[in-house]
């Protein structure tokens, strides 16, 4: 098993917290994760039929088999348990009882919000990073990785990426989306992905998305709810400051792992994606996507933004330091040039801060006299961890 950066986060927070939450995409490793971690916990899933029901008819008597507390996985098939456990971990002190797991973001959060507010530490688990997937000593591209995305499956069963994740996008819109939201035309609802993915990197446009899709705003934004919960999409949001009275304020549509875009966008081949126009939008996403799978990895609370006027000057990505902001660029070409740098120079004499970052596709990596670093896409680890 290949070591996950979040186990030492995992380990933090099971001795702060009476119970921890671990949440993420189905399969990105959370079973698996939870289990190393914690190999004397009992552990029992409730996506087992049996267990379910025992856990439904009688709940007291389904957590009395754990004294010392479970793993308790895809616990949100029964959110009557978060009540029965609330009472358990007041009538017990000491700390790091139970280890949750779920799929789906919305209903576990709903759920622990209402039982077991402030009694609960979390980690998103999000598939392998960049960091992670270097114990494999694969010789990638950056074009190998976007294609085939960080699904521990693809690697660890070594199947084919082209047959892995139709399945489980097909599997997901089954499963989640009609357990979610009353979808009676998955075809509808499938178009809606190929035409998000479309949009990656992009602001998004509930307006313009509901006229193509043929269905109202308010279908597109409870659509969009289910993605952003199972953690399929992340929206970034528009950086609040404002200083020049232009921004945009629509948020940037990115999906968590490149591997489901591309395969939603047709993209079978390293080939395809060379000369694909959305490759530039590919790799910002496959960078967005590592940065935030180092901030919740890490327990880093920093927060992220875009920012773009509307002259059309714009800043990829701008991480909020709490004693400053910086500004990112993220550059799909190999080769640098001075136009890397004109809307960082632009943004950081407006705003009067005093560095900024370029990620690239290259392989090398350079400090710049005006506080602008270049980083390769290959050092992005050495970089954030």
């Amino acid at each position: 098993m290949i070591k996950r950066v979040a186990s030492a986060r995992l380990k933090d927070l099971y001795s702060m917290f009476k119970v921890v939450a671990v949440t993420g995409p189905r399969q990105s490793g959370k079973t698996t994760l939870v289990k190393f971690v914690f190999p004397d916990k009992p552990y029992v899933t409730l996506e087992n039929p049996d267990n379910r029901q025992f856990s439904v008819d009688d709940p007291r008597g389904f957590l009395s088999q754990f004294p010392e507390g479970a793993i308790l996985d895809e616990i949100q098939r029964n959110p009557l348990l978060f009540s029965y456990l609330q009472e358990i971990v007041d009538n017990n002190p000491s700390s790091g009882q139970f280890i949750l797991t779920g799929s789906d973001n919305f209903l576990l959060n709903e759920q622990i919000t209402q039982s077991l507010a402030g009694r609960v530490g979390y980690l998103n688990l999000f598939t392998f990073s960049l960091k992670e997937i270097k114990e494999y000593n694969l010789s990638y591209t950056e074009n190998d990785f976007i294609l085939n995305g960080f699904y521990p499956p693809v690697y660890d069963q070594n199947i084919a990426v082209q047959e892995w994740i139709p399945g489980y996008i097909r599997t997901y819109i089954e499963r989640d989306v009609r357990q979610l939201k009353n979808v009676s035309d998955l075809l509808i609802f499938e178009k809606f992905m190929r035409l998000l993915a479309g949009r990656t990197g992009q602001e998004l446009n509930y307006t313009s998305l509901s006229v193509e899709v043929g269905v109202d705003v308010k279908t597109i934004q409870s659509w969009l709810s289910i993605l952003v919960s199972s953690y399929i999409v992340y929206l970034l949001p528009p950086f609040y400051k404002n200083y020049n009275k232009t921004i945009v304020k629509r948020p940037k549509l990115y999906f968590y792992d490149t591997a489901i875009a591309c395969s939603l966008l047709g993209i079978q081949k390293t080939e395809h994606l060379t000369s694909h126009p959305l490759r530039g939008a590919l790799f910002e996403c496959l960078i967005v996507s590592e940065i935030i799978k180092q901030q919740y990895n890490t327990g880093n609370n920093e927060s992220l933004y875009y920012w773009r006027d509307k002259t059309g000057r714009e800043i990829d990505l701008i991480m909020d330091k709490t004693s400053s902001f910086i500004p990112i660029e993220i550059i799909s070409g190999k080769t640098i040039h001075n136009e890397f740098f004109k809307n960082l120079r632009y943004w950081l004499k407006l705003t009067g801060e005093k560095q900024g970052k370029v990620i690239y596709a290259g392989d090398s990596d350079q400090k710049r006299s005006e506080g602008i670093d270049i980083i390769s896409w290959e050092n992005l680890n050495d970089f954030f961890y």
